[in-house]
């Protein structure tokens, strides 16, 4: 079992791109929460790390790719890129972390069932302890077949369920709104 020495914490902000969000539920209210929790970060020192998905019809450059208009990232902030679900995999973010003296991740972002729960789950993995924004996190309703459809609210939901549910050894983890977050 690997836990972080480190006692900092970091805001990952994942994948709020125009093309990722652009039919997620709830987007704009989401947005704004994802913003507030953004400019906490920044207002109590606490680094914030922007995580840009390449691929999968968001090719870096394009228009689908780019951050959505309502958040913009700061000179100066760490930006990862990434070409699989988790932020963790294939990319320099464990390393930027332990630089930074990251062991608390707060988490943000879009889409929940994919990026946003493979992030979580491979920061637990890897010994933080992770605070998921609760209501900062978005999806998309997904049709599995003719006339069957898993609605975006239950997959936040159940997400956010997990994470006060969850147990991994010497870990914490929690499901907090953006206006209730400790960055201490």
């Amino acid at each position: 079992m690997t836990l972080r020495s480190g006692t900092g914490s970091a805001l990952l902000v994942v994948d709020v791109q125009v093309g990722v969000v652009a039919q997620a539920w709830d987007r704009d209210r989401i947005v704004v929460n994802i913003s507030l929790a953004v400019r906490r970060a920044r207002e109590a020192g606490v680094p914030v790390v922007w995580v840009q998905h390449d691929g999968d019809g968001l090719e870096r450059g394009s228009a689908a790719w780019q951050w959505v208009p309502e958040l913009e990232p700061l000179p100066g902030e760490l930006r990862i890129h990434k070409r699989f679900n988790s932020a963790f995999e294939g990319t320099g973010l464990p390393g930027e972390l332990d630089r930074l003296g990251v062991g608390r991740i707060l988490l943000a972002g879009a889409a929940t069932n994919w990026c946003v729960r493979a992030t979580a789950y491979g920061a637990l993995d890897r010994g933080y302890d992770v605070t998921l924004i609760s209501d900062a996190h978005t999806t998309q309703d997904m049709a599995i077949e003719p006339g069957r459809v898993v609605e975006a609210r239950s997959v936040i939901d159940e997400l956010n369920v997990a994470m006060r549910w969850l147990a991994y050894p010497g870990r914490s983890n929690a499901a907090v709104p953006a206006a209730d977050l400790a960055f201490a």
